[in-house]
């Protein structure tokens, strides 16, 4: 809630603006029962015609002032409230950026859009409406109250003997609300998350043909969203009547009471209607409580999520003097890395020296560890013991920027953004050279069938790559990763969509380049045969290590893998033998 208060804090000038035309409005406001108590006391039953046209001309200035100052009060409280919740999602989005690979491991995507578009909504309009209207009716009732009191106070006692038992019912609907609208925040969320992703995985859905199963889990989660709204609902429809009732009922009394005294000669009708007319400004107040108590009780529930995320501190953080090497060179070690997730074990003692230039080749079955382990050269992780060092600095004291600019990387998983060909492989380098840019697109055979497009690099794709084959997504993702020119290159997997003629003509491509460390992460012999050193990972640990040649002398894992892809061409050279 503090965070929120600074950044309203911020727009100080535009809100007491708003605030002013607010308490001017007011003020003019409090003149209308005047002059109507007066026509009905001096022209209607005193006969002074003359006060009409005066009567009149107030009533018709105040209109029109009022408009006036209810558009500067709109405007205002309008603009400064779009500022503020403006200012709110930049620094949302901003922290979230600013997490580790581990926060979004244990939240969803529907959850985060949850609460950067519908908890600032209805921050949006506590702020806005919400806070104006409450302001409003403020010191509508308490500069009603004194001139009631002013004009007598019996009747004035009368008007509030109600307003203790009001109040009462008012706290008890903000203490329910409250908790309900958390539970209502959380269920969308978790309702938002599962429509989310069917709609992003609606090809599988429909290749495997659960959409039945789908529409049902989505249809359970509706109902629990309409079972939680239905028991706000039902608390609304417990207490907003008792509320109106009770506010009604100080009408009735004034009006009688009133109406007592003005038999009785000790008041006059046209003072006993002003009473009346000021009474309303008791009234709505009480009435409009309901609805503003649902909107502050729905804004403090967003404000608690938000400030929950906000708490969220990122796991990597830059080291408080970070180093950077004089001169980058791209050399990679590990040195007795263990890494744990979870309390799992996922890397047990490895070491590797990838020197600058050379070429890193791992293998293994799914689950390994492989993934993990280049995730720790970028540190998106810090390994559990141990350490990784880049260019001889550890990286957890090495510059975040430096390190991560100097990493380049293909991912297992390839995502490309809605938006054209020549964006997406811009994405990590920004504005490039044009020969830099068509070496990259050259290079990982972009040109190829970009080339055959209408609109060439500028053609948009679709969300994540959709309308392109799963080849061409790991060409662009590969092109993205070499417009970089880091001088460390991960390939997780990325080549495991291409045919072997366009595989080999990037691997010669990229043997050409030269000038940085690559670590590849491949099943296929193709890809790994030509490292400088190849690990075979099994269960987090290496168990075999070697170049190509070396570890097929060896006869282990590696050997059974060679022998499972070349199956044909093995026994035909084993019959040669014989």
């Amino acid at each position: 809630m503090k965070r929120l208060l600074r950044l309203i804090a911020k727009q100080w000038i535009t809100y007491a603006l708003g605030f002013t035309a607010l308490v001017l409005a007011i003020v003019l406001d409090m003149y209308n029962p005047y002059y109507v108590g007066s026509i009905i006391d001096r022209v209607i039953l005193g006969g002074e015609l003359a006060y009409l046209k005066t009567a009149l001309l107030a009533l018709v200035g105040i209109t029109f002032a009022r408009a006036v100052l209810g558009y500067t009060k709109e405007y205002m409280f309008d603009l400064s409230s779009s500022k503020v919740i403006v200012e709110l999602r930049k620094k949302l989005f901003d922290h979230i950026q600013g997490l580790s690979f581990a926060f979004f491991d244990r939240n969803n995507t529907g959850e985060l859009m949850s609460r950067i578009k519908e908890d600032t909504d209805n921050i949006m309009s506590a702020i806005c409406y919400g806070f104006m209207l409450f302001l409003e009716q403020v010191i509508y009732f308490g500069v009603a109250t004194v001139i009631l009191f002013t004009i007598d106070w019996r009747l004035a006692l009368v008007s509030l003997v109600t307003m203790p038992l009001i109040e009462y019912v008012v706290f008890r609907l903000e203490k329910q609300v409250g908790k309900q609208y958390e539970k209502i925040s959380d269920q969308r969320a978790v309702l938002n998350m599962t429509a989310q992703e069917n709609i992003a995985g609606v090809r599988v859905v429909k290749a495997f043909g659960r959409e039945k199963h789908e529409i049902l889990k989505f249809l359970k989660q509706n109902e629990e969203n309409y079972r939680i709204n239905y028991d706000l609902v039902k608390s609304m429809a417990t207490y907003n009547p008792l509320i109106e009732f009770l506010s009604n009922l100080v009408s009735v009394l004034v009006i009688t009471a009133g109406g007592y005294f003005v038999i009785g000669g000790e008041m006059s009708l046209g003072t006993l209607v002003a009473f009346s007319n000021y009474i309303w400004m008791l009234i709505w107040p009480l009435r409009m409580m309901g609805w503003l108590t649902s909107v502050l009780a729905q804004c403090v529930a967003s404000v608690k999520k938000i400030d929950k995320l906000f708490d969220e501190e990122p796991d990597i953080k830059n080291y408080q003097d970070p180093k950077v090497p004089e001169e980058i060179k791209g050399h990679v070690e590990f040195r007795d890395v263990c890494f744990e997730y979870d309390g799992a074990s996922v890397l047990k003692d490895i070491n590797i020296d990838a020197r600058p230039g050379g070429t890193i080749a791992i293998m293994g079955m799914t689950g390994a560890g492989k993934t993990t382990l280049i995730n720790l050269i970028g540190r998106y992780y810090d390994c559990t013991s141990g350490s990784v060092y880049f260019d001889g600095i550890d990286v957890r004291e090495m510059d975040l920027a430096v390190l991560r600019k100097n990493v380049s990387v293909v991912m297992q998983d390839t995502f490309l953004f809605s938006d054209t060909i020549e964006a997406n492989i811009k994405f990590g380098a920004g504005e490039v050279p044009d020969e830099v840019f068509r070496a990259a697109c050259r290079d990982a055979m972009v040109d190829e069938f970009v080339s055959q497009m209408p609109d060439g690099y500028q053609t948009v794709i679709g969300e994540r790559g959709i309308g392109l084959s799963g080849g061409q997504k790991q060409r662009i993702s590969i092109a993205r990763a070499l417009v970089r020119d880091a001088k460390v290159l991960v390939l997780d997997d990325s080549t495991s969509a291409l045919d072997m003629e366009t595989e080999y003509a990037i691997q010669w491509a990229m043997e050409r380049r030269k000038g940085f460390t690559c670590f590849i992460i491949a099943h296929r012999i193709s890809a790994v045969k030509n490292a400088d050193e190849i690990l075979y990972f099994e269960d987090g640990r290496i168990v075999e290590r070697g170049t190509h040649d070396e570890l097929l002398r060896l006869r282990g894992r590696y050997y059974e893998t060679y022998r499972e892809q070349y199956r044909d061409y093995v026994e035909a050279l084993e019959k040669e033998v014989v």
